[in-house]
């Protein structure tokens, strides 16, 4: 639309079903870029991608002629859809329901980058677990911790 400006950067926070961790290290980065190509697809910028076995984290510079849930469900049916195909995973894969989404401004993103580009190394000091519940306290973002994660029975 004409005469519409935004800069709206958001990261997002998301885990495979159940955290189990069967994002592989052979496949990890192709996935990466698959997804990329799905933001790219969708006319958003992707500004960083990393996570670990268990979960990814995302940095996107939104358009806002989508919507956040719209794009996430994108990319989550689309990568589960492409890594089954594909027979990464020896089981059936499927990303964990739901998702986290925080927004930054400008002058906060190398920190998010930063924290993104360094998962592996953050998560020798922390769970995941503890990560997301660290990011809803410093949003303020009222959650109920039963909805959280689904557990593995």
């Amino acid at each position: 639309m004409a005469n519409t400006y935004t800069q709206i950067h958001i990261h997002f926070v998301f885990a495979v079903k159940f955290r189990q961790a069967v994002i592989h290290n052979e496949w990890r980065e192709e996935l990466y870029k698959y997804i990329g190509g799905i933001i790219r697809n969708n006319n958003h910028k992707l500004l960083a991608i990393n996570g670990v076995s268990d979960h990814i984290h995302i940095l996107v510079g939104i358009r806002p002629a989508q919507s956040i849930s719209d794009l996430m469900k994108y990319i989550k049916q689309d990568s589960s859809k492409w890594i089954n195909q594909n027979k990464f995973s020896q089981t059936h894969f499927e990303w964990q329901e739901g998702y986290g989404a925080f927004s930054y401004s400008k002058s906060q993103l190398l920190a998010v980058v930063n924290y993104i580009q360094n998962q592996e190394l953050h998560h020798k000091k922390k769970t995941f677990r503890e990560e997301y519940l660290d990011f809803l306290e410093k949003f303020e973002v009222d959650f109920d911790e039963k909805f959280i994660f689904k557990e593995l029975i």
